[in-house]
């Protein structure tokens, strides 16, 4: 199975980086990208993972200020969140031993990466809205 997909002229395909697409299709998506791209979009799509990240991103370390800056979202299922990103390598996890133990949080640079990857699709979300009304 394929999927063709047609990106807008700034997006880089095969064709102009240099790479090939399978059936002949500059754009197309194997069975493989496919799952790729259904994973990723899982994970950033998936509740409270897109408002974790940017409180990183915007200096939020210790988990009350996570707490503070993800509103709605419960210590537990924080916790739980905080643990799938850190194992799918986009949070970091630093223990301070001191008294009390210090516990800081931090992006990835691939964490980074998905935030610098999302802002199309906010600006793309923004236009939408904008033409519904």
């Amino acid at each position: 199975m394929s999927i063709s997909v047609v990106p807008p002229p700034s997006v880089p395909t095969p064709s102009t980086t240099g790479g090939s697409a399978p059936h002949g299709s500059p754009h197309a998506i194997d069975d493989a990208e496919c799952r790729l791209f259904r994973e990723a979009a899982e994970l950033a799509g998936r509740k409270w993972t897109a408002a974790i990240l940017l409180a990183l991103a915007r200096g939020a370390e210790r988990f009350s200020e996570l707490h503070a800056s993800v509103d709605g979202i419960s210590d537990r299922l924080l916790a739980a969140r905080l643990r799938e990103l850190e194992t799918q390598g986009l949070v970091t996890r630093t223990v301070i031993p001191s008294t009390p133990v210090q516990i800081r949080y931090g992006l990835t640079e691939s964490g980074a990466e998905l935030i610098t990857i999302l802002q199309p699709l906010v600006r793309w979300a923004k236009r939408s809205e904008a033409r519904a009304h």
